[in-house]
């Protein structure tokens, strides 16, 4: 049976199978009785983004972890780096967090977070898995319950009801603190004006507030969730919105969340959108120019562009790679003793203030660079080239390594040497389906494209699926 986890917690539609009542129940008794097995009592704080199904999802998981002896806090609605905060701030023994991040908000998951504030350990995942799967079958009648059970009756039984809100509310602003206080300490953006796609998400209470309480005019769109429009046409997913603001508003720039504001992107003052691996290089100048770049190293994944990696070799820093997700970025920057690291979708790490990727404090640390070096958006990102992409997908009848099919090979290197160092081939099967990808970046589109159909033919000849 499919592991409930992946790299990114437990993901699926809302209701359904890992995301009913009962399993969400389950899953909830399951972490407190292994969190017991090092605390007696064990501590959980729990947040959730603006998702209509988020709130019973955190009642059933609530009432499972209740149920098996742990003490529950709610924080409400509130971004996923938040709750990584407040894990690490109170002591508590996790953090969960209800959101599918940049999903529809007919999706829904759950993200576990240790003491430190990183993602919990494989181990206790798997033990959850252990305790869940086994009972997948089993038809789970005394679960209508759990269903049908709402209100504070299924939150912790120290805080309901209006007290409850009250530690929400301080909750909320221990964490906009920390934004405004530590990471943004001495930072005014006094004069500037910043658009802030909120998603519709989890950021809406939090953004805004915190640029303008920093100094900043703000103007702020797609800031009034209802529960259903999360993620829709809005935030980092859909940028076009978001540029036509900071173009009529005349701003100096934009920044555009997603749902759970993990993540941030941005426009900058002439309309042009800035990725992760833009800000990756706008963030390593400004730290490299501070003598704050550890061993002149930045980590990224895989997929992150040509361009990010000859910039940032131009400028003496060397890039490391790892498999995409943000799990293996921190991994690696926590190996190296590194100070920067993230992804192409605006995903950063900087371990020295969030061991989880925080698209305000990202956003926060943008600013920085910009103010102090006295540079526009567009200028802080001057250097960067993003070169031409193309990505063939080739079905294939079976996984065979590239290195046992000899035309392939030949085709590879012949493609290496073509692309030299001004260029970059990535050839891997997919994780979940019968395919092979073929993903090429280079200076010129029409000869990447060329090259990549000459691999795909190769590929194609030696284990294509038969039509």
């Amino acid at each position: 049976m499919k592991a409930l986890f992946g790299t990114d917690g437990i993901r699926g539609e809302a209701g359904q199978f890992p995301l009913d009542p009962a399993t969400v129940s389950a899953i909830g008794a399951s972490l407190a009785a292994h969190l017991a097995e090092r605390t007696p009592t064990p501590q959980i704080v729990i947040g959730r983004d603006t998702r209509e199904s988020g709130e019973s999802i955190e009642h059933a998981l609530i009432d499972g972890a209740t149920r098996a002896g742990a003490k529950c806090m709610s924080a409400g609605v509130i971004t996923t780096p938040g709750v990584a905060f407040l894990t690490r701030k109170l002591q508590a023994s996790a953090g969960v967090v209800i959101s599918a991040s940049h999903n529809p908000y007919q999706d829904n998951g759950i993200k576990i977070f240790a003491p430190s504030g990183q993602k919990m350990d494989d181990s206790v995942e798997r033990q959850i898995e252990a305790d869940i799967l086994p009972q997948r079958r089993k038809d789970a009648k005394e679960t209508q319950s759990v269903s049908e059970a709402r209100g504070s009756s299924l939150r912790p039984g120290a805080i309901a009801g209006e007290n409850l809100v009250q530690a929400e509310e301080q909750l909320h602003e221990d964490y906009l603190s920390f934004l405004a206080d530590n990471i943004g300490h001495g930072l005014t953006l006094d004069g500037l004006a910043i658009v802030v796609d909120c998603a519709n998400g989890a950021s809406s209470a939090f953004a805004p507030v915190l640029f303008e309480r920093l100094g900043a005019r703000v103007i702020a769109i797609n800031a009034s969730p209802d529960g259903r429009n999360i993620n829709r046409n809005c935030g980092s997913l859909h940028i076009d919105s978001l540029r036509e603001k900071v173009s009529s508003e005349r701003a100096d720039l934009g920044v555009a969340f997603d749902g759970d504001a993990d993540r941030s992107l941005f426009i900058d003052n002439h309309g042009h959108f800035v990725d992760g691996d833009a800000t990756l290089w706008a963030i390593a100048q400004h730290l490299q120019s501070h003598d704050k770049l550890k061993d002149n190293v930045v980590v990224a994944t895989v997929m992150s562009n040509i361009g990010l990696e000859l910039a940032l070799r131009s400028a003496g820093i060397r890039l490391v790679r790892t498999d995409v997700g943000d799990k293996y970025v921190l991994d690696e920057l926590l190996k190296l003793g590194a100070s920067l690291g993230g992804e192409q979708s605006g995903h950063i790490i900087m371990p020295e203030l969030s061991l989880a990727g925080d698209g305000m404090i990202t956003a926060l640390c943008l600013l920085r660079a910009l103010r102090e070096s006295r540079k526009t958006l567009a200028e802080l990102t001057t250097g960067f080239k993003q070169f031409p992409q193309i990505l063939v997908n080739v079905r294939v009848r079976e996984k065979v390594p590239f290195a046992e099919l000899a035309s392939v090979r030949a085709a590879v290197a012949e493609v290496e040497e073509l692309l030299s160092q001004k260029g970059r081939l990535l050839l891997r099967y997919s994780g979940t389906e019968r395919l092979a990808r073929v993903m090429i970046e280079g200076e010129n589109q029409n000869e990447i494209e060329e090259y990549a159909a000459r691999i795909a033919r190769a590929i194609e000849s030696e284990i294509g699926a038969v039509s």
